[in-house]
């Protein structure tokens, strides 16, 4: 195993400052095993030539003693719905297989101002619908946790962030960005056995983000220890003068304590009996449960709490889900960008046609179902109830984050990620789109659904010897508490994430 990835971000520019490693070298190993990994397609896109000459400045940089950032020299990987400056940005879609932005999103933009290292696209459900990173027209994702890649045994990486996660799992970088409407960096994150944050909705920019909902789409993090994740968060958080939803209020980097520092006793703690719903694993429940009782071993105060409109909450998630898709995918007509069809008999031929062939089975049936619950006979009864529900949904956490007694306060929800641990390709692909994903962002689509913050931290190992993960929530803006016993939690549990590696060369 490559030593270096033993180390944490902060360790390793700490070891460039030293000149124990340098920037050029970890590229350039990264970029080896990138191939050397290739059956788990979790890159659509190396970008080599940019990723070695980022290295090579990154090298002069520290020899001048003049790095840019924690992050200088750092590699990273961008899911393939962000826009990158004259690098192709595809969404995984013949819709957008040409597409070759120029420009960067912010946070991309913010990533290289800070020296980081992009390596390249990483692979994701076509347009970010699904669960599974199984939609994308380069083939599917693989976790590098599965027994075996024969045929459809192999484990799924979670969606629709999963080649972003799959790429920090595998060690081919220190962090990748993903993107989260519905948990799509919190269910790969769940699968792959990374931490993976959701911020509050509007505390990092979604400029050059490809929209799939714009009321919940956040740009996510995937790395493999929480202090890695501060170290990112820290450099892409912030104010963008590009998006409008962005929070206005300067953001201030975070810094946590260190683990001995940490005293819970005065956390509070809810555990949400709603979310020992129907599908749950006996092992993933026996994990929540061994976290809590660590917890309260700890000092802090745990009691269940009830968010009442969990159970509605799937369903008004997958309504105002294809309503925004339909209003977004309007603008893919085969005339101003994307794909052309070959059929230019007239206007109507052409839009039709280019869409039939640029979007895949599951973006027409969001499309069309969007577009069929926004007709005016139906816009009443179906969008405008669902804003309704949402907001009784937001209102739910507010109810436990901040109750009108003080005693009914908790600081932190603690609940599953995924009812499971990663399923296999097989019995995945069993089951359509829509039923796949009401199954699998049960647990992760609420957060999004309020703007709030949650993190999916890995536990432990199932029986079958794949991750089994936990997700925190908090109030707005709370990443600081948030982010902090995720930590504490990370260090008593001392969940290793490359122990894949070592799986992986044993089973091939």
């Amino acid at each position: 195993m490559r030593r270096h990835l033993q180390l944490s971000i902060k360790q390793l520019t700490e070891s460039y400052i030293n000149g124990q490693l340098s920037p050029l070298s970890v590229a350039e190993k990264a970029l080896a095993e990138s191939t050397n990994l290739k059956t788990l397609n979790a890159f659509v896109y190396i970008a080599a030539e940019q990723a070695l000459q980022q290295a090579k400045e990154s090298v002069r940089r520290y020899a001048e003693q003049k790095p840019l950032s924690f992050l200088d020299g750092v590699t990273v990987a961008i899911k393939d719905n962000f826009c990158t400056k004259n690098i192709p940005t595809t969404c995984a879609s013949r819709m957008l297989k040409d597409f070759v932005p120029p420009y960067d999103a912010t946070v991309c933009s913010r990533l290289k101002e800070a020296g980081a290292v992009l390596l390249g696209k990483t692979n994701m459900d076509q347009f970010a619908m699904g669960a599974g990173t199984v939609d994308s027209i380069y083939g599917p994702t693989k976790n590098i946790w599965s027994e075996s890649f024969s045929e459809d045994n192999w484990r799924i990486a979670g969606g629709s962030s999963g080649g972003s996660a799959s790429a920090v799992a595998a060690g081919l970088c220190y962090a990748a960005i993903g993107s989260d409407t519905g948990g799509s960096t919190r269910n790969p994150a769940s699968y792959c056995g990374v931490v993976g944050l959701k911020p509050t909705y509007g505390l990092c920019s979604r400029y050059g983000l490809i929209p799939l909902v714009n009321s919940m789409d956040v740009p996510g993090i995937l790395t493999r220890s929480v202090s890695d994740c501060v170290e990112v968060l820290n450099t892409i958080a912030g104010p963008d003068a590009q998006d409008s939803t962005t929070i206005r209020k300067p953001y201030k980097k975070l810094q946590l304590p260190e683990i001995d520092q940490i005293d819970l006793r005065s956390l509070r703690i809810g555990i949400p009996k709603e979310y020992n719903c129907e599908g749950l694993s006996s092992e993933v429940l026996e994990t929540w449960t061994k976290v809590a009782d660590l917890l309260e071993c700890a000092g802090a105060s745990v009691r269940q709490v009830s968010l009442p409109h969990t159970a509605a909450s799937i369903f008004v998630y997958s309504i105002l889900n294809q309503c925004e898709v339909a209003s977004n995918m309007a603008r893919y007509d085969g005339i101003e960008y994307g794909h052309r069809a070959a059929d230019e008999r007239s206007t109507e031929q052409l839009y039709a046609q280019s869409r039939a062939e640029g979007f895949n089975q599951v973006v027409k049936t969001r499309i069309l179902t969007g577009n069929f619950l926004l007709l005016r006979k139906n816009y009443d009864h179906y969008f405008e109830k669902a804003l309704r529900v949402r907001r009784l949904i937001a209102e739910d956490f507010t109810k436990v984050f901040e109750p009108p007694t003080i005693k009914d306060q908790v600081d932190i929800l603690l609940t599953p990620t995924t009812l499971t641990e990663a399923p296999v390709y097989k019995d995945f692909a069993a089951l359509s789109n829509r039923d796949q994903c009401a199954v699998q962002d049960f647990c992760t689509q609420p957060a999004n659904m309020a703007g709030i913050p949650a993190v999916s931290i890995p536990i432990r190992l199932s029986k079958a010897g794949l991750p089994l993960s936990l997700q925190l929530m908090s109030n707005n803006l709370n990443e600081q508490l948030l982010l902090t016993v995720a930590r504490w939690i990370e260090a008593q549990v001392e969940f290793d994430c490359l122990e894949s590696l070592q799986r992986h060369a044993a089973c091939i």
